[in-house]
Order: C-alpha cells, then sequence, then structure tokens
C-alpha cells in the first residue's frame, strides 16, 4: 500500500544533482562489471524515479527504494508491438534523508551511489534470467544477500569519499543466510 508524498521531505535541487551523479556513476560501475556494451544496456527497459515523481503506490516506508515492474510494449516491430518488462527504481527520498541524519558519517553521494548500483544489479539479474523477480520471501533474503555481496565487490576499489562507512553501514548482509531456506527444526 502506497503513502502519500505530501507527508515527507523531497530532495533539495541540490541533492538531485548529487543523486543523479551517484546514479550515473552506477550505471557505469555496473555496466563495467557485467561488461555489457551500449547496446546491451538496459537504458531503455529502467528508470529512476525520487519520490517527488513517484505515484503515492510507489511510495513505501522503510525501504531506500524499491524496485517496480512494468509491462512496456514496443510498436516499431514487424509484429506490431513487442511486450518487454520495464523497470522503475523508486527512490525513498524521505527514508534515505531520515538516515542519513541520523548517522552524520554517511553522506549523500556514496550512500545512493551504493542504493543505485545495488537497485542496477538486482535489474541485471531479473532481466538475465538469474532471478525470479516474484521469489519466494525465503529466496528474496539469499538474494538479498548475494546482491549485497556483489555490490561490494563492485564499489570496493572505487575511490569516493565517503564510501567506507557506507560499505560498513551495509557490512551485516554479508552474513551468511543459508538457514533461510531451510525448515525450522533441521
Amino acid at each position: 500500500m502506497g503513502l502519500s508524498m505530501k507527508t515527507f521531505p523531497t530532495f533539495s535541487a541540490e541533492q538531485l544533482r548529487i543523486v543523479t551523479e551517484a546514479v550515473c556513476m552506477s550505471e557505469e560501475l555496473v555496466s563495467n562489471f557485467y561488461k555489457l556494451s551500449d547496446g546491451q544496456w538496459l537504458h531503455a527497459r529502467f528508470d529512476v524515479k525520487t519520490l517527488a515523481e513517484l505515484s503515492p503506490a510507489e511510495i513505501v516506508d522503510g525501504p531506500f527504494a524499491q524496485i517496480i515492474r512494468y509491462e512496456g510494449q514496443r510498436r516499431d516491430t514487424a509484429l506490431g508491438f513487442e511486450v518487454y518488462d520495464f523497470y522503475k527504481i523508486c527512490l525513498q527520498d524521505h527514508t534515505i534523508l531520515a538516515t542519513l541524519e541520523k548517522s552524520p558519517q554517511l553522506r549523500l553521494l556514496p550512500f545512493t551511489l551504493y542504493i543505485g548500483t545495488h537497485e542496477l544489479i538486482h535489474i541485471v539479474r531479473f532481466s538475465k534470467f538469474l532471478q525470479n523477480f516474484n521469489a519466494p520471501p525465503a529466496e528474496r533474503m539469499i538474494e538479498e544477500n548475494r546482491v549485497h555481496s556483489l555490490t561490494r565487490e563492485i564499489l570496493a576499489p572505487v575511490q569516493t569519499t565517503g564510501l567506507r562507512p557506507v560499505l560498513e553501514y551495509y557490512s551485516r548482509w554479508r552474513q551468511p543466510f543459508e538457514n533461510l531456506h531451510r525448515p525450522s527444526g533441521d
């Protein structure tokens, strides 16, 4: 269930500039990691929006971002149209800003760089059928752990001021989740 954006703070113009820079960096890093050419990259298959651009149904309280899958249709084909998955990364400004306020060691650029990289890895994995978008909850938790590990692998060599505290912030996700898929009592 969505929430109204009117009750939450949104990014300022300067913060939006920083978030845009982080998203561009994320796209380049993920593209390089997966060795995607311009033709293979998913520019036409995803978009990143901030709170001011989201519908009430796309606003959630809790996560920093969520991915919503929509059905897209391309009309310029021999059959008249082509159906494809279109992903929307919905950044939750209010949650990001609240976390930055509570954690002064975190900075907006490296924090949103991590978030953008993480969400783009999910989209690449969904698009390459490496993960099911509608996976059951236990499988989703294992996938979250896997994507956090990949995010760290991609970002570890990046020389961006303030990135180390962000990687430390997310270090709890590096812990194993292998028992999640086992029934209790085993």
